[in-house]
């Protein structure tokens, strides 16, 4: 009875907060499509230098260049593709974690997209988008509970007023997840 409460308590804090689209938890607006997934099929990114669609490899393109791959990738719909590009990254940087579990969450695996946000929060406990973005997950499995401890700790760690932060208490407020 106490944890009904304490999350009704906290449901009305969310629905009196505005929602703020600040880009310090992730970049708050959808990335813009680009010749990636405007012409490339497969997996394969756009190679400015080459001029045309190319396998991605650790040596044609900065681990930078690659994430914003899958963020395009990923925001697109192409999960699998996206998942290819995850492949040939760094697999203990901390974003790669968080778009492995985004990628699975979407495709309906929870169970296996909340390892990797787990993972991600142990390789940097600051990942504010890896925390929303498994809380949303959360949210989505009626588990509020679970998604409002995330929101608190986001706050907890600076991360008030973050699109990260943001978009967690309104998938809260209203049930709705967000997908990038």
């Amino acid at each position: 009875m106490r944890l009904v409460l304490a999350s009704a308590i906290a449901l009305q804090a969310f629905a009196f907060a505005p929602v703020a689209h600040a880009a310090g938890g992730g970049d708050s607006s959808p990335p813009k499509p680009t010749n990636t997934t405007k012409k490339c099929l497969f997996g394969r990114v756009y190679d400015k230098d080459a001029g045309r669609c190319v396998k991605p490899n650790k040596t044609n393109f900065t681990q930078d260049e690659l994430y914003g791959a899958v963020r395009e990738l990923a925001y697109d719909g192409q999960l699998e593709n996206a998942q290819d590009v995850l492949r040939i990254m760094d697999q203990d940087d901390d974003r790669v974690l968080t778009y492995w579990g985004f990628t699975f969450r979407k495709l309906g695996d929870l169970e296996q997209a909340n390892l990797f946000y787990q993972d991600a929060i142990r390789v940097n406990p600051d990942n504010i988008l890896a925390r929303s973005y498994m809380a949303q997950g959360y949210v989505a499995e009626g588990r509020t509970d679970l998604a409002i401890e995330q929101w608190r700790e986001i706050k907890a760690r600076g991360g008030e007023g973050t699109w990260a932060e943001a978009s967690l208490r309104e998938a809260i407020r209203t049930g709705l997840t967000f997908n990038y």
